[in-house]
Formats: structure tokens, sequence, C-alpha cells
């Protein structure tokens, strides 16, 4: 393939080929027992990841073939695209709902979240934007905001902090990138934790979520639920875990393990040593995402990429903080690894658009 130039381009397709094939394993592993209890009859859960994994790949050797991929007003229709996909999932009917947030729109048999879309639009066309500043004038400008205000609104309508939040630091970092003054940061602390109690206010589950955060045990069979369950399937797990396929968390006690807390299930299995391979993993993504943006031909290019593996390191680390404790419960998948296609056709878009931009 003409676009594998450098160490970088090996790193980057052997890791994600890597964690999606361990995703395969564990979504088999986790994910067996519950679908044959909720979903008796149809296709088990690693038959359908086989298949999204098939046609990730193929969407991945789609996009390192589109030249367009490099034109803003390619991005600037696929914002707008974006948006207006935002609106609909919000309209009963459309939208369809799963654990108590409207994300995703039906289309016969598949479903799609908008959310994972809109992630990508707004942060490469952020990047042009952004790339034509003129060096010597102020970059602060009210577009930007209004760039990142609008989706951010309509997300947080469905509700998903999770992906607000990998969104907004992701672009934060751009921003940084670009040249906006550190003292300017001061003020987005100040607004997001205004935003933050904000939230809190209007929806006081997300107090239950910070309260069950503090300490799990105060309410083990609510709020406090899945983090118990998934502190039980690490803390016996040790070094080397219980043995692949061995998980008893999986067995109806950790809510749909085969998604959000698919880590917790493969430390219960292959134990403090898998679960840090799965991590050097991730790393070696990410040293290799960013190289590529060091070798990027433009400055839109290079604010791209940043942007983009930035997103894929901030959702990766705040699904493993989650799982382990570190940070309150969000709904938030695990890059290439959690079961569902939106997810995993998703990060392959992903890499594929960081190839082509690259070239």
């Amino acid at each position: 393939m003409a676009i594998l130039r450098g160490k970088e381009s090996y790193i980057l397709l052997v890791t994600t080929l890597m964690l999606s094939i361990i995703g395969i394993i564990f979504v088999y592993s986790a994910g067996t027992y519950w679908s044959a209890v909720h979903y008796s009859g149809k296709m088990p859960f690693y038959m359908k990841q086989s298949l999204y994994f098939a046609v990730a790949i193929v969407v991945f050797l789609i996009t390192i073939r589109l030249n367009i991929l490099k034109e803003q007003s390619f991005w600037k229709m696929a914002y707008i695209f974006s948006l207006i996909l935002l609106v609909l999932v919000l309209i009963p009917g459309i939208g369809l709902v799963r654990n108590g947030s409207q994300s995703w729109i039906g289309l016969g048999p598949l479903t799609i979240q908008p959310a994972e879309l809109t992630k990508i639009t707004v942060i490469v066309y952020m990047s042009h934007i952004l790339a034509q500043h003129k060096t010597g004038t102020s970059i602060i400008n009210w577009r930007h905001g209004l760039i990142l205000l609008l989706p951010v609104v309509l997300i947080m309508l469905q509700p998903d902090f999770g992906s607000v939040f990998i969104l907004v630091v992701s672009v934060f970092l751009l921003f940084f990138v670009a040249g906006y003054p550190l003292k300017l940061y001061a003020v987005f602390m100040i607004a997001g934790i205004a935003g933050l109690a904000g939230l809190i206010i209007t929806a006081p589950y997300r107090l239950k979520r910070i309260e069950a955060f503090i300490d799990p045990w105060v309410d083990p069979l609510g709020s406090g639920f899945q983090a118990v369950q998934s502190l039980m399937a690490i803390g016996p797990a040790g070094i080397f875990g219980h043995g692949l396929g061995q998980s008893r968390q999986k067995f109806l006690y950790l809510p749909e393990p085969q998604n959000d807390f698919i880590y917790a299930i493969i430390l219960e299995e292959v134990g403090l040593l898998g679960g840090l391979v799965i991590l050097a993993l991730f790393v070696l993504t990410i040293y290799a995402g960013y190289k590529f943006a060091v070798r990027a031909k433009t400055r839109t290019s290079y604010y791209a990429i940043i942007g983009l593996v930035t997103m894929l390191a901030v959702q990766a680390f705040l699904n493993i903080a989650v799982v382990i404790g570190l940070v309150p419960v969000t709904g938030v998948t695990l890059p290439f690894i959690s079961y569902g296609g939106t997810s995993l056709v998703t990060m392959w878009l992903i890499i594929g658009i960081i190839y082509q931009l690259a070239k």
C-alpha cells in the first residue's frame, strides 16, 4: 500500500488491528452468556462484531483513497450534516432511547450514533478554520466557539456527557496547539465548572453518580452498582487473572459486560499483565498517530490529526479510568474493543482519515 511509509505507519496499522481482534475475542468471552439470556435466537454479539470489523476495514480502505477529505468544503457540509443528525435523533419516533439516553437513530436492523460522527466533523472542520489564522493577528474568534457550542448543546440534550467531555477536551487541546493564550484556559475552567454545576442541578442523577464515585458501597445495588461489580471483577484477578473465558462477573452481575465495562472483564480474565498489554497497544497507537501529525504536509492536516488522535486517546483512557474507579461512571466505549458497530466503524474511519491527511 503506497501510503505505508515509515515505522509509524506500520505501528498504527498493527496496533489497531490487534486491538480490534482482541475486541472480538473478549466480546465473545464477555457477551456470549448475556446474549444467550437476553437475545435468545438472535446472532451472537461476537458474530456481529466480526461483521462490524469487516465493514470497518472496508470503510478504512475506502477512506484512505478519498482525496476529497482534504477539502474544507467537504468538511463544512459534513459538519452541517452531523448537526442535522443530532437534531433528528432528538425527535420522538426517529431517535431511539437506550439506558436513558436518546442517542441513536434506527435504520432497519442497524443503528447509528450521530455523536460519534459529529466528534470527527467538528475536529476536522475546526482544523480548517484554525489553519486560516494569519500569524500576528489575534486567533481568538467567536466563530470557533460557535462551531463547538452548537453540537455540544445538541449532544447534551440526549444527554451524552461522555461524548461532550471527549469533544470539548479534544477541541481545547486543538486551540492550545493553534496558539490560544494560556490565560484563556482559566476562563474555560471557570465556565466548565459552572456548566458542570448547572448540569448537576438540572439532572440530580449526575450527583448520585458523583456520590457513587466517592463511595460506591453507599448504594451498591443502585447508583454504585456498576462501579462495585467492576471492582469485584478486577480485585481478585491479580497479575495473571482467572484465565481466558473464566470471568465470573459476566454471568449477569456486571450489566452488559461486552460494552462500556469490557476492560473489567479483560482484567478479570487475563489480569494486570493483560491489562497492561492493552494499555501498551493504546500508547503505541497514540504515539504513531502523533508521529503522523508531525509529518503532515499542511497546517490543516497537522491540526486535524492532532485533534483526532487526542480524541481517541481521551476516549480510551476515560473508559479505563471509569472501569478502575478513577472517575465517575459515564457511558463511553473502549475504542476498537467494546461491542458496537458505530464505535468500531468510527474508530477505523478515524484511522483512515489520519492516513489520508498524512499523505
